[in-house]
């Protein structure tokens, strides 16, 4: 092979190389613009942070706590109401993020016989009541200092929820911190069942 002919051939191998480079970037940007973008009309920030609550259907447990007055009640007494059971714990970062998410939807629906149990997951009576007064939590708030909720619920993840209807069937189960976007989504259509 002649230095001209070696020359030649190189320079066309190069042209290559350059033109497929070339396409590849072309290729990897098209596919860029084609992944799901982030749809501003309909989705928050915080929806997209939110977890989506997994739909079951089985019987609520049996559970009987003392609430931060020192009286005990029970999941019973709760029967005919939408219950969100919610096990928590004063430490806990998401925990605390989604207090007051769960507060304001409190307040919304509670005259619909919606009602969210706090389940404080080992904290003692007085470190609960003292975190309940300073963050205005007004549903009700139970203690468990032996994890008899997370025990019952069979999950010992915090946080956890559990939505049980008017009948005492747990419809949805979440682990981890819930947006007000999900709760309306999932929760807010059990209220119109009977």
């Amino acid at each position: 092979m002649t230095k001209k002919n070696y020359r030649r051939r190189k320079n066309k191998s190069s042209g290559m190389n350059i033109i497929i480079g070339a396409g590849l970037v072309l290729i990897g940007l098209a596919a860029l613009l084609m992944l799901p973008g982030k749809n501003n009309t309909d989705t928050s920030q915080s929806e997209s942070r939110s977890v989506v609550p997994v739909e079951v259907n089985y019987p609520a447990p049996e559970l009987s706590l003392q609430n931060v007055s020192g009286q005990n009640e029970t999941l019973t007494d709760y029967q005919d109401q939408v219950v969100l059971v919610n096990n928590w714990a004063t430490w806990c970062p998401p925990c605390k993020a989604e207090i007051p998410t769960l507060e304001a939807y409190y307040k919304t629906h509670k005259e619909e016989g919606f009602v969210i149990i706090g389940v404080e997951a080992g904290e003692t009576q007085k470190d609960v009541l003292t975190f309940v007064q300073e963050h205005d939590m007004t549903y009700p708030v139970w203690f468990d200092l032996y994890g008899a909720a997370l025990n019952a619920f069979h999950n010992e993840s915090l946080p956890s929820s559990y939505v049980i209807d008017r009948k005492g069937v747990i419809r949805l189960s979440w682990v981890g911190e819930i947006s007000r976007e999900m709760l309306e989504k999932y929760v807010t259509p059990l209220l119109t069942e009977n």
